[in-house]
């Protein structure tokens, strides 16, 4: 049933842990999933710094933002201005780049607070990695969901189950987001066995966020993952209330990863480095005061790389 168990690497991103899942060195990606976060979980002291990422750039992928509990308030060139509370959807699609940060709000910050989410980014295809860049955002009840005898499911994005999500998705793809009660068995959608009639995924897998699952005869724990066989077709049972990401798709082609930029060549990668590193990609008008510099550059004090207005470019 399970081609592979990755274990969640936990890392301080200074004061605030997340649990890094995707890429692993035996398996960069699962469909077109790049990249997976558990952002905390954590209780933030009043007063207390919390997620504050300063204005970045990416290419070549979308990144997908889902909260269990907190707020994130996220700036980005395109003029998007959104705060993401639990059970919401923030889509950006980088394609030729976009720049963005994530940020608490100040009355948030003094008040103090749980956080606890998820960050993955999805590899853009071949026919969309130069798409121009774009945000959405949507709320709680724009997601299909279901809620019945203890088991809780809304599909984040992607195609499951007949059911489809609202985020502008470039390959076929599925995110899942379970609540279980102890006891209770599922199963993911089905994999490569049922190409033929068009239901299924070549890629699966399930990651415990919270509690313990039994995925056939095996236990996944809480930071696990379990990489699903392509044809297997488990029952999941909740050892105990659990909450689960299920996520998969079609393969999308080798991608190259290198710090925030995804790419299918080299020469891609190495241009949005020359980009940044010479101020051609343009801050978020509501957050241009700082910026994260290429991890290359020496640590000095950051200025704007242009004027606090700047007139609007199409970001390269």
């Amino acid at each position: 049933m399970i081609e592979m168990m990755i274990e969640a690497r936990r890392k301080d991103l200074g004061g605030f842990e997340v649990g890094r899942v995707l890429p692993f060195h035996l398996r960069r990606m699962v469909g077109p999933f790049i990249f997976l976060d558990q952002m905390g979980p954590a209780e933030f002291a009043p007063g207390a710094d919390n997620i504050n990422v300063r204005p970045h750039p990416h290419i070549g992928l979308s990144t997908l933002t889902y909260l269990f509990e907190g707020e994130i308030l996220h700036h980005d060139n395109t003029g998007a201005n959104q705060a993401i509370r639990p059970g919401e959807v923030n889509w950006m699609t980088a394609g030729s780049g976009i720049v963005h940060s994530e940020r608490t709000d100040p009355l948030k910050k003094a008040k103090g607070g749980p956080m606890h989410g998820m960050q993955a980014w999805i590899a853009l295809p071949d026919h969309a990695e130069e798409t121009d860049p774009s945000f959405h955002h949507f709320g709680e009840d724009a997601q299909p969901a279901y809620d019945n005898k203890g088991l809780f499911a809304r599909l984040v994005a992607g195609e499951a189950y007949g059911a489809k999500a609202a985020a502008p998705t470039h390959s076929p793809l599925f995110y899942l987001h379970w609540e279980l009660a102890e006891g209770v068995r599922t199963a993911p959608p089905p994999g490569r066995s049922f190409r033929k009639s068009g239901d299924g995924y070549s890629e699966r897998a399930l990651y415990v966020a919270k509690g313990r699952i039994e995925v056939g005869d095996r236990v996944v724990d809480a930071g696990q993952m379990a990489v699903l066989e392509p044809t297997a077709e488990p029952t999941v049972k909740a050892l105990e209330p659990s909450t689960v990401m299920a996520l998969g798709g079609e393969p999308v082609g080798e991608r190259l990863i290198w710090w925030n930029f995804v790419a299918s060549s080299q020469a891609r990668i190495d241009a949005a480095k020359a980009d940044w590193q010479a101020g051609r990609m343009r801050l978020p008008d509501a957050d241009h005061g700082e910026f994260i510099p290429l991890p290359e550059e020496p640590v000095r004090a950051q200025t704007p790389p242009q004027p606090a207005k700047p007139e609007p470019t199409h970001p390269v």
